[in-house]
């Protein structure tokens, strides 16, 4: 069309540059008119917004005077705009802004322009419209990518600070700019756990991140999740339960243990659960049984083996205190029934009671301690808590209730 009638179009396209003020008014008018949202932008916002319909109304100008000089002017038209941009408004709203401005333009231009130029110049728009919405597009998946990645690296730094004890008012508050609120939709609870299990192998996981968090907020919880070196970290919040999530997420885990830290209130006090979890998953070799996940308290004789002195003091403490209050029958009972190989006969020999005796004492000591000495692994626990009671808190009778 330009090689036959150039100085018809060129004309054309002087009287269409001599209506880029007009239009580009209208169009602000037009938007504050159509769309609720914008009114609800500050100044700066839409002066921004005015800048990119400015630009790709000139821009059109420009295309439509020789489109093969400018054939990548409608992805430009966004450069006026800043970074921010993409995140004052959604792809879904910058779409509604170009059909308005189109929308706008097909209707002005009427006035504006002789009758000979407005099918032209119409026909122009359409074709040009269709490039801009592409271009839409590239910029919000650039600015996507580029969230994505920077999202990545500060969840990093949030689980990273969970993990060494360092979660305070920056760290939550970095939580939230994620979109982590720690609670669930459903119940609204904020009590958290932390996951620690082996990463993923394959090359092929790279999305696990994505694909533990949306597993995690479709069984109702919220999370977040950080690679730290072959261990895959996952902070669950919203949930009293975090072995029923965990059940769900444990295909995206490398083979091997996956450990469950007990459940905090919040993300400051994750580094408990942390904690125990880490020492859960050092300590699970050792118990080849176990269950997949397993709950780091569950862990207890294998890590206090292992060396946490965490675990040394909770089996001290829980198991073996309750045990020497009163006059210790009960932690006499205890330790002549493990000593006798588990019979309750031997024991009630060994003591010069009933068997009955014994049954009831062992069934207390069941109710105190959780466990019970008639299960092995329960009886497992209990020696090393009597071992480690002996060794740091040598004085019966010395517990408190």
């Amino acid at each position: 069309m330009a090689k036959r009638a150039t100085k018809a179009h060129l004309a054309r396209a002087d009287r269409l540059q001599n209506q880029t003020g007009a239009l580009a008014t209208a169009a602000m008018a037009a938007m504050d008119e159509q769309l609720p949202w914008f009114g609800t932008l500050s100044a700066q916002d839409r002066s921004w917004i005015g800048l990119v319909a400015q630009s790709g109304i000139t821009a059109f100008v420009d295309w439509f005077r020789d489109p093969e000089a400018h054939p990548s002017m409608p992805t430009r038209i966004f450069g006026s705009a800043p970074r921010e941009f993409t995140r004052v408004i959604s792809l879904h709203q910058t779409v509604d802004l170009v059909r308005t401005t189109i929308e706008m333009i097909e209707t002005t231009i009427g006035d504006l322009l002789p009758p000979d130029d407005v099918p032209v110049v119409r026909e122009a728009m359409q074709r040009y419209a269709r490039e801009v919405a592409f271009a839409a597009a590239t910029v919000y998946a650039q600015a996507a990518e580029l969230r994505g990645a920077w999202d990545d690296r500060l969840e990093a730094l949030v689980v990273d600070a969970v993990i060494r004890g360092e979660a305070d008012d920056s760290v939550r508050s970095r939580a939230s700019a994620l979109g982590w609120t720690g609670s669930s939709g459903t119940s609204g609870s904020a009590e958290i756990a932390v996951v620690v299990g082996r990463a993923p192998a394959s090359e092929g996981n790279a999305n696990v991140a994505d694909a533990v968090r949306y597993a995690a907020r479709e069984a109702g919880a919220d999370a977040l999740c950080a690679m730290q070196g072959d261990r895959l970290v996952v902070v669950l919040g919203g949930t009293s339960k975090p072995v029923e999530i965990v059940q769900r997420l444990a295909h995206w885990f490398g083979p091997g243990p996956i450990v469950v830290g007990p459940v905090v209130k919040d993300l400051m006090a994750a580094v408990t659960s942390a904690r125990a979890a880490v020492a859960g998953l050092r300590a699970a070799p050792a118990w080849p049984a176990a269950p997949r996940p397993v709950l780091a308290d569950e862990l207890l004789p294998e890590r206090s083996l292992s060396g946490d002195g965490h675990a040394r003091r909770q089996l001290a403490t829980d198991v073996y205190g309750p045990l020497t209050v009163g006059d210790g029958v009960l932690l006499d009972t205890v330790s002549t029934y493990l000593d006798s190989g588990g019979s309750i006969e031997a024991t009630a020999r060994a003591m010069f009671i009933h068997a009955n005796t014994v049954r009831y004492r062992l069934k207390r000591v069941a109710e105190l301690t959780g466990y019970h000495p008639l299960n092995p692994r329960d009886a497992f626990t209990l020696r090393v808590a009597l071992a480690l009671g002996r060794l740091l808190n040598p004085e019966p009778g010395s517990y408190v209730l």
